[in-house]
């Protein structure tokens, strides 16, 4: 017969004494009752008692409090069988399974992610106090949302096993919009102008304008971005002792309106008295002045000040001083309404780097990202060549994702160890697709390239291409560092079919073209490059009786086959941060090419191309100056080949105007292309106002010019023609799309237009 010894509940209260008193007695054998997912060992792992061993009525509330502890059971009660302890379990249930119903905000394994923030995840004992909070967790992420009117009930239904399945219904309801912004407390500057500082707007009557915006949304995070945008905007006009005095939000009682009224206290403008340096300065007085932005009698900028402190930051990072400490102290002379700042250097002490870590590269040899860094181990660190590591490994075209940060070395003041981690892309590529353009029409494509062959950054490509009037056939390969120094050598075989006069405007002859070549690359600085080539090509010239003279007649001059002996030379400059979506830096190249005896064909070419990208106020917006200037010219009393003429019109030089329809025609009106080009343009990019959009997603504003002259012609302005219109280009899956519909702007007689182009694929 039992004896009930003692209630865990009770106990778990510390309120009440046994039900009934008993003798200690020593166990000889323990029995676990109830259980029905937990293993007897795990009862017996928490349990405080063994066999053998003598229980009291102290030790048997000990392990009662110790299995209650472990929040697995519900209720813990021990039972005396003669000498055996009978420990009898109640099991809190676990969950089985989460289920969400009527979300549409988030999807559900955002929301579960949530969950396993706040302890409730499948599989998980089922916790009452967890839940709530769970629930609470849920809430604040349609909070954040501005969701303010947004409901969770859960629903627990009982499943077998002990088991529980948690239902979330959830009545989202509309998101709080902005009804109203009011800023009072301004005299300086007005209402208007201050809000156009904000991105918090009132929502429109036309419901498209708030989808792109998103700017009637409230949310905290961006009030309290809107107000530190205020703040900055009277900052950098001199309003030292500008203010917030507050910032309220209310809410209508049906959460759909918010209404934010905020309070401004502007206090007087302040000019800059002077600029004191002191402390370690470690460069010379001179150099370190020379990067102060704040001039005696400017009004004062915070952007200027800030700039100022980063700037010598940096400069002493380049001397080893990783952990400098620049700092300004402002003194006020409130009746003169001017302000001098004294900026402290601390350099602190001089570090090196320890090691170079190199983590992420499942394929890519160490070896191959090692050489891209210009900070290396040993040596005293240098931000400047930290940052260039960066950019060198963002331009590989290897990785998806780099970072490059420092991390001290503990027990030690002047070492940091380099961590280098990478996310690597897939660099093989096999495509069997088609692509299509307004100038090609549909192309079919097949490729099979590795940029990265075996992790070695060497390169091998296979290229097949059949468009309705370029078909090639080319295999290269490149080897970006045949030596240490980084000198490159590359190798191509090509055949080529073209026949312009299948797309464009062009007069008609069609070419097959087969050549090898050779080129080798020798870096001159960190971002400039000559190259070196030779290559040879023989090309067969197809005419007809439709042909124009001019074509005729450089055939019977020279036959239909030719051969070429062509010597290049070109210098590649490029700073640019990305090579698909650059939002900076600048980009030139200079290129010259001779075809030389004892071929048939003896002419020179040069071309200088040019584009600068400066970032401007928005986030991924960039302005793009382009040019583009070409030369060519016989010699030896003999003729440029006309397949080896400049041609522009169309996506790439002049939009709005039809593809390689600029330029000289023959008396039958088709183009002939020419030996001197000049093409220019300024184009705004921007992305879409559309949320996660992302840089590869752009629209644009664009300006187009340029023009084509042949070889008896002088270059004359007055025959330049214009062009402006919207585009856009995203960087799809297929590759680049490239869209836009142009305006031609000094359109003459005879000139062909097309105002909407597009291309679609990669067109080899």
């Amino acid at each position: 017969m039992r004896h009930k010894l003692i209630s865990g509940l009770i106990l778990s209260l510390f309120a009440a004494t046994a039900a009934h008193a008993f003798d200690p007695f020593v166990v000889k054998d323990i029995r676990v009752e109830g259980l029905q997912r937990t293993e007897a060992g795990t009862v017996f792992n928490y349990l405080p008692i063994k066999v053998g061993e003598r229980v009291t009525e102290e030790r048997a509330a000990q392990a009662i409090r110790a299995l209650y502890a472990t929040g697995f059971f519900k209720d813990v009660r021990l039972e005396v069988d003669g000498s055996v302890l009978v420990v009898v379990i109640d099991e809190r249930p676990a969950i089985g399974s989460i289920e969400f119903e009527g979300n549409s905000a988030f999807d559900s394994e955002n929301l579960r992610k949530g969950l396993r923030d706040a302890g409730i995840a499948e599989s998980r004992i089922l916790d009452r106090a967890l839940l709530e909070r769970a629930e609470q967790e849920l809430k604040r992420q349609y909070l954040n949302r501005s969701y303010y009117g947004a409901t969770i009930t859960t629903e627990i239904v009982p499943l077998e096993r002990n088991r529980v399945a948690l239902k979330f219904k959830i009545s989202e309801g509309e998101i709080a919009a902005i009804k109203q912004v009011s800023i009072t407390g301004n005299k300086v500057f007005s209402e208007s102008e201050l809000k156009n500082q904000i991105s918090a707007t009132p929502k429109y009557w036309f419901p498209p304008v708030n989808w792109l915006s998103k700017g009637h949304e409230y949310s905290k995070p961006k009030l309290q971005g809107d107000l530190e945008n205020i703040r900055s905007y009277y900052l950098n006009r001199g309003y030292l002792d500008f203010a917030i005095d507050s910032s309220q939000v209310s809410i209508t009682p049906d959460k759909q309106d918010v209404y934010i009224a905020i309070s401004v206290a502007e206090g007087e403008q302040y000019k800059v008295a002077g600029v004191k340096l002191a402390g370690d300065l470690i460069v010379s007085d001179a150099e370190a002045r020379s990067l102060v932005k704040l001039r005696p009698g400017d009004v004062f900028a915070r952007d200027q000040l800030t700039e100022t402190t980063r700037l010598i930051s940096e400069r002493l990072s380049n001397e080893g001083y990783a952990f400098a400490n620049v700092n300004a102290a402002p003194e006020l002379d409130k009746a003169k309404r001017e302000v001098t700042f004294t900026i402290f250097v601390d350099p602190g002490k001089r570090v090196y780097i320890r090691r170079v870590n190199i983590s992420g590269n499942t394929r890519t040899r160490d070896e191959v990202i090692r050489r891209e860094l210009r900070q290396f181990e040993n040596a005293w660190y240098d931000g400047t060549k930290i940052k260039r590591s960066k950019a060198r490994l963002d331009r590989s075209g290897f990785y998806d994702e780099t970072n490059v940060d420092t991390q001290p070395v503990p027990g030690t003041s002047d070492q940091v160890d380099l961590n280098v981690t990478v996310k690597e892309r897939a660099t093989g590529n096999f495509l069997l697709g088609a692509g299509y353009s307004t100038t090609e029409k549909l192309v079919l494509q097949g490729s099979l390239s590795q940029n990265n062959l075996f992790g070695s950054g060497n390169a091998l490509s296979l290229n097949l291409n059949t468009g309705k009037s370029n078909r090639t056939f080319v295999l290269s390969y490149t080897n970006p560092y045949f030596t240490p120094e980084g000198v490159s050598l590359g190798y191509n075989l090509y055949h080529r079919k073209y026949n312009p006069s299948a797309t464009t405007n062009v007069a008609y002859y069609r070419t097959e073209s087969t050549g090898l070549g050779m080129t080798v690359g020798y870096p001159i600085a960190e971002d400039d490059t000559v190259f070196f080539g030779a290559s040879f090509d023989s090309t067969r010239t197809f005419v007809d009786g439709t042909t124009d003279v001019q074509y005729i007649d450089f055939v019977n001059q020279f036959g239909e086959l030719t051969n070429t002996f062509l010597l290049t030379a070109s210098w590649a400059k490029d700073s640019r941060d990305s090579y698909l979506t650059p939002l900076s830096g600048f980009y030139q190249r200079l290129q010259t090419e001779v075809a030389i005896p004892p071929a048939e064909q003896q002419y020179y070419r040069i071309n200088y191309q040019a584009q600068y990208f400066i970032p401007l106020f928005f986030k991924d917006s960039t302005l793009q100056f382009r040019g583009n200037v070409s030369y060519a010219s016989g010699y030896g009393d003999l003729p440029v080949p006309f397949y080896k003429n400049y041609y522009a019109g169309g996506i790439g030089s002049v939009r709005a105007y039809d593809d390689n329809s600029l330029g000289p025609r023959s008396s039958n009106g088709n183009a002939l292309g020419g030996t001197q080009l000049l093409t220019f343009g300024a184009e705004y990019f921007f992305p879409l106002p559309v949320a996660n959009a992302g840089k590869g997603f752009r629209l644009s504003l664009y300006a187009d010019g340029g023009q084509v002259w042949g070889a008896d012609q002088k270059v004359d302005p007055e025959d330049l023609r214009y062009s402006a219109g919207v585009g856009l280009a995203w960087v799809s899956p297929v590759g680049p799309l490239k869209f836009s519909f142009g305006q031609p702007l000094n359109k003459k007689e005879g000139d062909r237009t097309q105002r909407f182009q597009f291309q679609m694929g990669n067109i080899f």
